[in-house]
């Protein structure tokens, strides 16, 4: 047995720290470099050729592009991030209340309130109005 054999147990601590900070340096930088992407193509204010500009830079030249598109636009990126996320919830929100509404059915309160105006109307009895009202009711 000439030939030394490496197993786990002869990894350094050290190695394997370094090799996890590496690893997690190089998924942090991808991360920036798609919300950079992504915030590139969000961005309404900038015309069609400067994105196309702030892209090509980014793509051919990553290191400097990155850094120099946080010096550059990083506080609008915060900006225009909020205003996403704030316009997603408003989105939700208006969903949430149209589907909790019925999508156009009337409230059992709606209903009642104006079965009350025909009957104060005179157009309909007291019994007409009982009979109505539990069908609403049930």
């Amino acid at each position: 047995m000439d030939s030394s054999v490496y197993m786990a147990y002869d990894y350094p601590v050290l190695g394997a720290f370094w090799t996890m900070m590496w690893i997690f340096l190089w998924v942090l930088w991808f991360v920036l470099l798609f919300r950079i992407i992504v915030d590139i193509f969000r961005d309404d204010t900038m015309s069609g050729w400067a994105k196309t500009g702030w892209l090509v830079l980014v793509i051919a030249l990553p290191f400097l592009g990155v850094f120099v598109y946080v010096l550059a636009r990083g506080k609008g990126m915060g900006k225009r991030e909020m205003e996403h996320a704030r316009a997603q919830q408003e989105a939700l929100d208006t969903y949430v209340r149209e589907t909790a509404r019925g999508a156009g059915r009337t409230s059992e309160v709606d209903e009642l309130a104006k079965l009350s105006e025909i009957r104060a109307r005179g157009d309909i009895s007291d019994e007409e109005f009982r009979r109505a009202k539990e069908k609403i009711l049930h």
